[in-house]
């Protein structure tokens, strides 16, 4: 008999399970594919490398302006996927050592959940007092004329697949302007691919601030980067792409053909528990508590926030709770959303439109890379932060940032926002010098009166 029963390896699931197993409690974790899931073997971590190969062969290309000779600059693709599957063997091995260390069983094989004591795996019936799915989502292949063909014939890929592409495509369209499509623009754009972006709808990344859409949308289209918006693609036939945009319908020939459209939740098969759904998603609380006592579920199942951070600490949330431990409610307010392109975007709580249209009495600090001395000393001069703020108290409210390291500079605005700081606590804090973190407090200044360095 188990405490708990885990379906699904990933980061939601890995870390719920070694959260349990250290709070005492006996864990099976259940897996059909590999530890880590789509996060660890095929996306977050994976498409991290391919990005840091580009930084650098981005730097390299721009070595003269740092005073530094070089010549004859290339790359090797090869090598390059051959470091991304070193990354990904490697902390794919260090999670299935921590899940032995804490004594949590791994059982290979597909986990169906007969009902909130007991998980089926080939035909072994396991007991358990809980349940927590952590089963994911799969990308999405919309039922557009010739995508199946296109699939099958190995010329159209989701990310997964094109994460193992044996050669950097001389023409790549990219279906989606999501995060995902523009990280893969920018890697493939970096290394010589003729890149096109076909996004339905009025912009790329629509869940941004406009402020950072719009800058963003500059940034790849003076890299080379093409972008139809509004732009619907009708049909796949053989390497070749036709949409229609502005009323005409077009023609893009593509040696390799990105399908980035989105994912829907791995909730198929779990019918008969009768659980409360909103489409593919399974209904939550705030403790990851779905309608049927025992079962919780987490990660890109609930369908809340896709991130891989949110499963892990979800996974957190609900182990807790099972286990009686003092737990805060999960707040999707509070989440940060990182794009690592070149340079990078996180943002956390309110774009502007949204406090815009909830009538809130907020103003905003807006201040450019420029005004930080070590963005000048490390060649950075795009990008800006924007600080959102309420009026009466200066409470954060929200922050965008598009600069060099940005995703690392947001854990500062999670903290405060947590904390429920405001813009003179941030510039209270003493922000060494010279760092990018100095971006921060001058948004801070901004919001309270005006920046020192602008």
């Amino acid at each position: 008999m188990y405490d708990i029963i885990i379906v699904g390896a990933g980061p939601g699931g890995y870390v719920a399970a070694i959260k349990a197993a250290q709070l005492g409690a006996k864990v099976a974790l259940i897996e059909k594919e590999n530890i880590g899931g789509i996060c660890l073997n095929d996306g977050c971590i994976p498409t991290k490398t391919f990005l840091k190969s580009a930084s650098i062969f981005k730097t390299v290309n721009r070595a003269n302006f740092f005073g530094i000779t070089t010549e004859n600059i290339t790359f090797d693709w090869p090598k390059i996927v051959d470091r991304k599957d070193k990354v990904v063997k490697q902390l794919t091995s260090g999670v299935s050592f921590l899940l032995k260390k804490n004594k949590v069983d791994v059982i290979n094989g597909f986990g169906e959940i007969l009902s909130s004591s007991q998980v089926k795996v080939d035909t072994k019936i396991y007991d358990t007092k809980n349940v927590i799915i952590a089963t994911g989502s799969s990308a999405i292949m919309p039922p557009i004329d010739g995508v199946k063909e296109a699939y099958e014939k190995g010329f159209l890929y989701t990310s997964k697949e094109l994460l193992h592409i044996k050669a950097v495509p001389k023409k790549l369209v990219i279906v989606g302007g999501g995060v995902i499509g523009v990280e893969f623009a920018t890697v493939f754009k970096t290394f010589g691919s003729e890149v096109t972006i076909i996004e339905k709808l009025d912009s790329i990344l629509p869940m941004m601030d406009e402020d950072l859409i719009n800058a963003y949308t500059k940034t790849l289209t003076k890299d080379g980067i093409k972008i139809a918006t509004e732009a619907e693609v009708i049909k796949v036939s053989d390497h070749q792409v036709i949409y229609k945009h502005q009323g005409k319908e077009l023609t893009l020939d593509a040696d390799a053909i990105l399908m980035s459209v989105g994912v829907r939740a791995n909730s198929k098969g779990l019918e008969h528990l009768n659980l409360k759904m909103d489409r593919a998603n399974i209904i939550t609380n705030e403790y990851l508590e779905t309608s049927v006592k025992g079962i919780y579920a987490i990660g890109d199942v609930n369908g809340k926030q896709m991130f891989a951070h949110v499963a892990s600490h979800e996974g957190i949330i609900a182990v807790n709770h099972i286990l009686g431990k003092p737990t805060a409610k999960m707040n999707y307010d509070r989440v940060p959303a990182n794009i690592y392109g070149t340079p990078e975007i996180a943002s956390i709580g309110l774009t502007e439109k949204e406090a815009k249209s909830r009538g809130l009495d907020y103003k905003v600090s807006k201040v450019p890379i420029q005004a930080v001395g070590k963005a000048l000393a490390d060649g950075e001069s795009e990008g800006f932060i924007k600080l959102i703020v309420d009026k009466k108290y200066l409470e954060i409210l929200g922050a965008h940032i598009f600069a060099y390291n940005a995703t690392e500079l947001i854990s500062e605005y999670a903290v405060a926002m947590q904390a429920e700081a405001t813009a003179y606590e941030i510039a209270e804090a003493i922000h060494p010098h010279p760092t990018l973190s100095e971006l921060s407090f001058e948004a801070a200044l901004g919001a309270i009166d005006k920046p020192i360095h602008i």
